[in-house]
């Protein structure tokens, strides 16, 4: 297997990678925020009607603060990290060998060997690629042929990195 493709240099595609990468990484805090303003609420209704609980409303305002903080942060980081990433749209490229993923963007290269890969996600734009925990790159689907997006799915899933459709 062999796979090359360039990436044009697209205002709008640096953007889309941070938000990507940045999506998976924040996640859990939108979940954590779900919980603490849930229970947070649950509180100040328990509170309305209860003397005793009602010592307890600064904690249950909080929480539901802190909550809501807690969901806004990934979309908040999402958006800035979008607007900063658009001033680095250079030409690029992607070498995708069985060995490694080799990557080019402007005068930078840099590679992951497939060894380290340890779970690949799909999204609707890209393949994102993790090294240990940490999404690590990304891979863009759509500027791949089609042969050579349904070749690299096919190994990916061969070595258990990728779940089947």
């Amino acid at each position: 297997m062999h796979i090359r493709f360039e990436v044009p240099a697209d205002p709008s595609y640096p953007g889309r990678v941070a938000d990507v990468l940045s999506s998976v990484g924040l996640r859990r805090y939108g979940y954590v925020g779900a919980v603490l303003a849930g229970v947070g609420v649950l509180g100040l209704i328990a509170s309305l009607g209860s003397s005793w609980i009602e010592q307890l409303m600064p904690l249950w305002v909080s929480m539901t603060l802190g909550g809501l903080l807690a969901m806004l942060y990934s979309p908040f980081v999402r958006l800035r990290a979008r607007r900063r990433s658009g001033r680095y749209a250079v030409d690029g490229a992607y070498d995708i060998t069985e060995d490694n993923i080799m990557m080019r963007s402007g005068s930078e290269s840099g590679g992951i060997a497939w060894e380290g890969v340890t779970r690949v996600t799909d999204t609707p734009d890209f393949w994102v690629v993790f090294v240990g925990g940490m999404p690590a790159t990304v891979i863009p689907r759509r500027l791949m042929s089609a042969e050579d997006a349904e070749t690299l799915r096919a190994f990916m899933i061969d070595r258990g990195l990728l779940q089947p459709r």
